[in-house]
């Protein structure tokens, strides 16, 4: 875990340096482009990249919105949520993840989080959609709202995972939802930072555990369990 060498703590919901932000994400480069993208609009008082460092850095710097991935080494987001929201009320989660999967979406808001926005979000919208966090506002992206208002008004059921899918790392999981919306290697290894070599190997370990023979199967399993 890193710290700016700044001042810290403070919950004050004012916009500009007065705004703490605690960003939470397993990718060190990610982290970078979001603290560029950020500037100077918020002050980041610590960064973390799994769930303990997560729950220390909010018992230390007690910032007034954490920047939360959902798919973290030890647990995930909700993990996070699950064992500092109620201890810290003051503090507001907005989840910032590749997915858009409904379950993900759901699992977060449930454990406590205030809003849910996509990666693909531009940095003056991610500072507006921490500002109106900070503030006591709900924010989703705009087809993840839906899922919220559908599910807690009963229209819809969250499936629990099942067995198949349980089988997948969390990272096997990213690279499955964008293999099976149609992303060429290249853009799944650009949309989550990591190798072309990595993307292969993920997804030959997901045919593999899936008993799946080709992307068209894969896409077709995914679209079933609405996961796409």
């Amino acid at each position: 875990m890193s710290s700016t060498p700044s001042q810290t703590g403070g919950t004050g919901a004012a916009g500009g340096r007065d705004l703490t932000v605690l960003l939470v994400d397993d990718h060190a480069m990610f982290r970078t482009g979001v603290r560029a993208e950020l500037g100077s609009a918020v002050r980041i008082v610590a960064e973390a990249g799994d769930v303990d460092e997560a729950i220390a850095a909010v018992e230390t710097y007690q910032p007034a919105v954490v920047l939360l991935d959902v798919h973290l080494p030890g647990g995930g987001g909700a993990e996070v949520l699950r064992r500092v929201a109620t201890r810290h009320p003051e503090t507001k989660f907005l989840a910032l993840s590749v997915s858009d999967a409904a379950e993900d979406v759901i699992g977060v808001i449930r454990a406590g989080a205030r809003g849910y926005v996509t990666k693909n979000i531009t940095g003056d919208e991610l500072i507006d959609a921490i500002r109106r966090v900070a503030g006591g506002d709900a924010v989703f992206s705009p087809r993840l709202a839906g899922f919220v208002l559908d599910a807690f008004a009963g229209t819809i059921e969250v499936a629990q995972v099942d067995s198949d899918l349980d089988r997948l790392t969390d990272r096997e999981r990213e690279v499955m939802r964008l293999i099976a919306r149609g992303y060429a290697y290249k853009e799944v290894a650009k949309e989550l930072f990591i190798s072309v070599k990595t993307v292969e190997t993920h997804v030959s370990s997901v045919l593999r555990k899936l008993q799946l023979s080709s992307r068209h199967e894969l896409t077709r399993w995914a679209n079933d369990r609405r996961l796409i």
